[in-house]
């Protein structure tokens, strides 16, 4: 079982702990984890380069290819951030943005359909539900299978401030969540709503004459 892990975040807070947390519960062999920081991935600038002449040419493709290959040989992906603002984190976000050629409406990656992902986020206070619900929207539209969401409400500034009770009761939601993984896995089947959303990139991409990347790539798929 191969996990690729995507931290939102350099330091190692209550977020990467909770993280930890999942991969312990998980019994997984350290050689199968690939783990990165999105930190240093310049900002995309919207120049579209990925999504009209291919993702080779995005000028930050260096950056990022490491990261995607990982994400497509997984067969979990765990994308964690701190909440921010209510949201992720801004390096976080802008490693999302690079992703937008792999959405479904463009060129989504074959197996991702098969892939289980998992959306981590602590907060001090508010948002953390929110902020797993945005990068759990995020893998959906990468076309991923099944996605599980742990939003964890810590009350305290750092890991260390975390009280005992709210650590168990976060490693119980983990070993809750690692159990419904184990379950799944090799049994992940796209839900109606995603076969609903694929067909209608379909019908779409049948007459998409101003992108002839996307519509040559759904064709080499041999979707249309």
């Amino acid at each position: 079982m191969k996990i690729a892990v995507v931290h939102g975040q350099l330091h190692k807070g209550s977020t990467y702990h909770i993280t930890r947390m999942l991969l312990e519960k998980l019994n997984c062999v350290k050689e199968d984890v690939s783990e990165f920081y999105v930190n240093g991935i310049g900002d995309c600038v919207g120049c579209f380069q990925c999504i009209m002449k291919g993702e080779d040419t995005c000028p930050h493709r260096r950056q990022t290819e490491d990261i995607i290959k990982a994400l497509e040989e997984a067969d979990i992906i765990v994308i964690d951030s701190p909440t921010y603002v209510l949201s992720v984190s801004g390096q976080l976000k802008t490693f999302l943005d690079h992703m937008g050629y792999r959405w479904i409406s463009h060129r989504p990656y074959p197996s991702m359909k098969q892939k289980i992902g998992v959306a981590i986020s602590t907060t001090a206070g508010a948002g953390a539900r929110k902020t797993t619900k945005f990068i759990a929207s995020q893998m959906s539209w990468w076309a991923v299978g099944k996605t599980y969401q742990l939003p964890v409400t810590v009350s305290a500034m750092n890991w260390e401030q975390v009280n005992a009770k709210r650590k168990v009761q976060a490693e119980r939601k983990a070993a809750n969540i690692a159990k419904a993984i184990r379950h799944k896995s090799g049994h992940v089947k796209p839900g109606i709503k995603a076969r609903f959303m694929f067909f209608l990139m379909k019908q779409m991409h049948k007459g998409m004459d101003y992108n002839p990347v996307d519509m040559n790539y759904w064709k080499e798929k041999g979707w249309i």
